[in-house]
């Protein structure tokens, strides 16, 4: 297993150049799989966490939510970035005591989004979101341990009439800030996310893919999008199977969706070899 510093230094470099793609499982046998298939960094995802709990996103505590990201963290040998909500407070020296907590779990990365979680005021006022970078950033810096900060402009996502711009000004603001990273989950226009990419330079941008873009990896790393992400949609995958599946059983009293499933065996088989450690020879 490499250590706490070789994994923040693995994460720093992946994006320094290239790009890469990081999912986001949502327990520990999504995240033993995806590191079998060849992904060189996970991150978690909130809501992926909170459904797994029968809870909304934004439902889970923040002593959950550290024991979660533990979870991840200590499943696997690959750098995790933590998806760290709005820091689980509202002050930035609340926020900066959070992170504190978080950096602790191992996390080789952590993002803090501006979402309030309130419909009256869907977003932090400007300069109090600014702090709050500014405070996570100092308490990152504090700990001596080379975490990544991600900031997070959740414009598109709460409904700002002027997302594009707003999401600009606010990711500049953040990179002023001590933001390392940048992102702002939401935007599905290719044009607006290579000019997203252009306005943060020479920041890395992380793009959220959560559904069907038309867009490849390809296409995304030809406009210098570093860090590709899947938020909730792999567990909103697995959630669409069981849906589809219970659903049939209860309303049609038939088992059609079973067809093609993965064996029990396979499955079986390669958590053995993890449990064995083979897969990792």
């Amino acid at each position: 297993m490499p250590s706490f510093s070789a994994q923040c230094t693995s994460f720093r470099d992946l994006h320094a150049s290239g790009c890469f793609v990081i999912p986001n499982p949502w327990n520990a046998g999504t995240a033993k799989y995806l590191r079998r298939l060849g992904f060189r960094a996970l991150a978690t995802t909130s809501a992926g966490a909170a459904f797994a709990r029968g809870l909304p996103d934004g439902a889970v505590s923040l002593s959950e939510m550290l024991g979660h990201i533990s979870e991840i963290v200590k499943t696997t040998d690959l750098p995790v970035n933590a998806d760290f909500g709005a820091g689980f407070a509202d002050e930035p020296e609340e926020v900066a005591e959070n992170v504190k907590a978080c950096v602790q779990t191992g996390v080789a990365g952590l993002s803090i989004e501006d979402a309030t979680g309130s419909d009256s005021k869907p977003l932090y006022e400007f300069s109090l979101a600014v702090d709050r970078i500014k405070a996570a950033r100092a308490a990152i810096d504090e700990s001596g341990s080379g975490v990544l900060l991600t900031a997070r402009a959740e414009c598109y996502l709460t409904g700002h009439p002027e997302p594009f711009a707003e999401s600009i000004r606010r990711l500049q603001a953040y990179a002023d800030a001590g933001a390392h990273v940048l992102y702002a989950p939401g935007v599905t226009k290719l044009e607006e996310m290579r000019k997203i990419v252009a306005a943060a330079a020479p920041k890395p941008v992380n793009i959220l893919m959560s559904s069907d873009l038309g867009m490849s990896v390809s296409d995304l790393a030809a406009m210098d999008v570093r860090r590709i992400s899947v938020g909730s949609a792999l567990a909103r995958t697995a959630w669409s199977g069981f849906i589809r599946a219970a659903k049939e059983i209860a309303e049609q009293g038939t088992f059609g969706a079973f067809a093609g499933l993965t064996p029990h065996a396979e499955l079986d088989r390669f958590f053995r070899e993890e449990s064995t450690g083979a897969a990792k020879q």
